[in-house]
């Protein structure tokens, strides 16, 4: 059977909740070994002795091959079989997390980082070639969503748990004893990685759309400039929000941790639950255009008011509308890859999912920079929430107007060796 041919429930339910699950899994420990140098920042400033450039060069560093290394893995994924693609890159950013503890100097740890970006960078793709191969439409909404809720859940935990652990036991013991502990999760993915028909006839063989008739696609640049948008909401409130809550709100330290996870958490629940509501309605015959579009424009126009409303706010209202801003952003995380994934099909979903990956993790790199401006020239936070705002209508705008049709693209070369 072919992978792009309907498969009945039965076979889509086989196996495929547990794969769910570890994905989901994957992605907490992704989210937690991307951030947790950003939380034992200060302690490895004071015992390295770095300046503060040279401490921003290491924080940048993971998006450095993060970015660059999605074309990499979008090929791999679509030209070999991604369960070992995805097992080996998981292998390979544990390893980096492991290693981190063991560096004594600048060289190594940004080495480490630079290690940590190659691995994780086959997590997207990974995720989209799994989903688009085994489960069709109307499911790939909840599958999606649950990863997204991941990605919330996972700055919220290393914020919690690691802000904890570290100061308890040292940064150097935390990341040593998680990359070992996280390796677990390669054995298991093993026994339990999706396995069927959908993957024959494509991993290797038939190998789909070359990149250059990806590219010619109008939906690949809408879909590539509204992730680049909606990862510049999601990166604003990871990088810059506790920042916020400390310097402009005054809050302490351990009310700043509390409500900093509340918004991951509320975009957590949110885009869950949203994910399952798209799939519903799919189901029940609603257009996957108008409801996967109608979910990412709704949560990035509502996003975009209520960061407005919370940086203007006075005190008891701004952490209730920074909450909803959370909970907007996760109306839309619910459905990013679930439009990507429909639009490739599953022999074009590696190299797409990559390719916007790339642009879309520019983000990473221009939040921070662009935010920076802002503050050294403003001195508050204004203007800085209000850029991610006008930020968050484009990316309604290239929802709407420049991605096409929800369905898979006709690709010329279908069955093509690229």
């Amino acid at each position: 059977m072919e992978s792009g041919q309907p498969l009945n429930d039965k076979k889509i339910a086989r196996g495929m909740g547990v794969v769910v699950v570890l994905l989901v899994v994957s992605v907490l420990i992704n989210y937690i070994d991307r951030g947790n140098l950003s939380i034992a920042a200060s302690r490895i400033q004071d015992e390295l002795r770095i300046s503060p450039a040279q401490l921003g060069l290491l924080l940048s560093a993971f998006f450095w091959t993060y970015a660059s290394f999605q074309l990499v893995s979008g090929w791999l994924v679509d030209r070999f079989n991604v369960n070992w693609v995805m097992a080996i890159g998981f292998l390979l950013w544990s390893a980096a997390t492991s290693i981190t503890g063991f560096a004594h100097g600048l060289v190594g740890l940004f080495a480490a980082r630079l290690l940590l970006g190659m691995g994780e960078s086959v997590a997207y793709p990974s995720y989209s070639k799994i989903f688009a191969n085994h489960l069709p439409e109307y499911r790939r909404g909840f599958a999606n969503s649950v990863i997204a809720a991941g990605v919330s859940l996972g700055p919220a935990l290393g914020l919690l748990a690691g802000g904890v652990l570290m100061a308890r036991f040292g940064w150097r013991p935390f990341f040593i004893v998680l990359g070992l502990v996280s390796m677990l999760w390669v054995p298991t993915w093993f026994v339990f990685m999706p396995r069927g028909p959908s993957l024959e006839g494509v991993e290797g063989k038939h190998l789909g759309p070359g990149i250059w008739e990806i590219l010619e696609q109008r939906s690949l640049w809408g879909s590539c400039g509204g992730l680049f948008c909606v990862n510049y909401v999601s990166y604003f409130l990871i990088v810059w929000l506790p920042y916020y809550l400390t310097r402009e709100r005054h809050l302490p330290t351990k009310r700043m941790v509390v409500f900093g996870a509340l918004v991951y958490l509320m975009s957590s629940v949110f885009a869950t639950v949203c994910g399952w509501l798209s799939d519903r309605w799919i189901a029940a015959g609603r257009a996957p255009t108008v409801v996967r579009k109608g979910f990412m424009t709704a949560g990035m126009l509502l996003s975009a008011v209520f960061l407005v409303g919370g940086v203007v706010a006075g005190a008891k209202l701004a952490i209730p509308l920074l909450l909803l801003a959370g909970a907007a952003y996760g109306v839309s995380a619910s459905n990013t890859w679930a439009i990507t994934q429909a639009l490739a099909g599953p022999k074009a979903a590696g190299k797409w999912t990559g390719f916007q990956n790339f642009i879309g993790n520019m983000a990473g790199i221009v939040t921070g920079a662009l935010t920076g401006i802002i503050l050294n020239h403003t001195g508050r936070f204004f203007w800085a929430f209000t850029a991610t705002a006008i930020i968050a209508v484009f990316a309604a705008i290239n929802y709407v107007f420049i991605v096409g049709p929800i369905e898979e693209v006709r690709w010329r070369s279908a069955g093509a060796l690229d």
